[in-house]
């Protein structure tokens, strides 16, 4: 058996009896980076010299005595999580050779604890997207289908996962940006509460919704990599100093399930089913099931998409060719030296965004779009929060359907955009929700998705390792 294919923890347990290394294990997954990347173009940069150091210092810190969750474990990272010493391109070409001067606050943790760093993955340019396929470096392909999309904007990330490259990886979730992968790549994909870890040395896309989270083989990973990743961080005011994150238990017995008919509305019906029969599977584990109304969430994705493209028009302003990235030395004057730069360095959507929210935040137009939005998002906010209060998670689709053709969808970009229409409420409100494996149609898998209570991720885990308990779905491997 492949060591590339283990879990966290059953790579743990086996290092913990000494039947296995890091170096063992980490082997195994660069060989499986060099085996599979050409085809997936999951992985823009490979880091495995540095992975081979890290991997033998793991082994010795274990030799010394030293034990952790994540200690010698391999993973890989979205490439808009700065890595020191390592290139770090957010897929853009404007940041094609941007070397990042210091780690993430979350990279830093995973170091401290022993993870071992094998390269960063493909992604949509500075996460804008919902397929992969904005990427300035090709598109990243599904395991599972070589001809489809494997989700966005961490396409990459769960390439990887799915792929068996790494044991797991680090994505950012802005309005699904990991559960929407996750879907479609038959994996467990989390975007914790807002604040609960820190968004130091991530390249900011739209800052009220940028949240780090994992992507991993089964729920109980999820947790794993969680615990190690959050907390107060003094470089992030955003960051909450709660409560660290309990270890969950798998009984359910008696806890409440909100079902939400608004999003069960014109669903399709394979994928409706596949709901409806992990409704029926938490009702025999004892879950209470009960109707709620979120009649404003339907507005989540026009309001999602006025915050986004104002809030990223912001952020991308100080990529000018200046500051930061490709500089177009031929220009002429300073004002050319804006235009060429980003002209050049900006794919299409970086660009479509940029002007949308320069649109809706420019004199007259802030509060008829922005103002008005941000307004809408708190009636969504509050309304989850109040259905929240009767139940203990909300169950929803995570997609409204299978990962589609590579190109089918790359000149419609609203009918791109509504693929958020199911993830963009928990971003929006920044509540905890993560996306489990819950069967497939016509052969490509379907997430379930799961929205918890502010700051209770231990109540999602209870919920996704009992249905993993009682399922085998998360199992199942792309035949690649």
């Amino acid at each position: 058996m492949k060591l590339n294919t283990l879990t966290i923890k059953q790579a743990q347990e086996k290092m913990e009896k000494g039947e296995i290394s890091s170096v063992d294990i980490t082997r195994d997954c660069l060989e499986r980076m060099r085996e599979l990347n050409d085809k997936l173009n999951a992985v823009l940069t490979f880091c495995e010299e540095e992975a081979m150091k890290e991997a033998e210092l793991a082994d010795e810190r274990r030799a010394s005595g030293e034990t952790g969750a994540l200690l010698g474990i391999p993973y890989i990272a979205k490439d808009n999580i700065l890595t020191k010493g390592v290139r770090t391109t957010a897929a853009s070409k404007i940041l094609d050779n941007y070397i990042a001067p210091f780690d993430a606050t979350i990279v830093k943790k995973l170091r401290k604890a022993g993870a071992v760093l094998l390269g960063k993955a493909n992604m949509d340019e500075f996460a804008h997207g919902a397929s992969g396929e904005n990427s300035a470096y090709g598109a990243t392909h599904n395991p599972w289908d070589l001809t489809r999309v494997a989700g966005g904007s961490s396409s990459g990330p769960a390439a990887v996962v799915a792929s068996d490259m790494c044991l797991f990886a680090m994505g950012t979730d802005t309005g699904g940006s990991v559960r929407c992968p996750a879907s479609f790549c038959n994996l467990t994909g989390l975007k914790p509460t807002y604040g609960r870890s820190s968004r130091f040395g991530l390249v900011s896309m739209t800052s009220s919704t940028d949240v780090p989270g994992p992507i991993t083989k089964d729920v109980a990973d999820a947790e794993i990599v969680l615990r190690v990743m959050e907390g107060l961080d003094e470089h992030d005011a955003t960051t909450v100093d709660a409560p660290a994150t309990k270890i969950s238990q798998s009984d359910i017995k008696g806890k409440k399930i909100g079902v939400p008919t608004e999003f069960f509305k014109g669903t399709d019906e394979k994928i409706l089913k596949i709901i409806n029969d992990a409704i029926a599977k938490f009702k025999e584990q004892g879950a209470e099931i009960v109707p709620i109304a979120l009649p404003h969430a339907k507005y989540g994705i026009p309001v999602y998409y006025i915050i986004t493209p104002s809030e990223v028009s912001s952020n991308l302003a100080r990529f000018d060719g200046i500051r930061f990235g490709f500089s177009d030395t031929e220009a002429k004057n300073l004002l050319e030296v804006y235009k060429q730069s980003r002209g050049k360095g900006f794919g299409p959507e970086a660009k479509r965004r940029i002007m949308l929210g320069t649109y809706a935040l420019s004199a007259g137009y802030f509060d008829a779009y922005y103002l008005k939005a941000q307004k809408v998002r708190t009636k969504i906010k509050n309304e989850l929060d109040r259905e929240l209060e009767k139940v203990d998670i909300i169950i929803t689709p995570t997609q409204p359907d299978i990962a589609f053709k590579i190109g089918d969808q790359s000149d419609d970009p609203l009918k791109m955009y509504l693929e958020d229409i199911f993830l963009s409420p928990a971003s929006l409100a920044g509540l905890p929700a993560m996306s489990i494996p819950g069967g497939f149609v016509d052969e490509m898998p379907v997430g379930i998705q799961l929205i918890g209570k502010r700051f209770d991720e231990s109540t999602l885990f209870s919920f996704g390792k009992k249905y993993q308990e009682v399922t085998d779905w998360h199992n199942k491997k792309a035949s690649i």
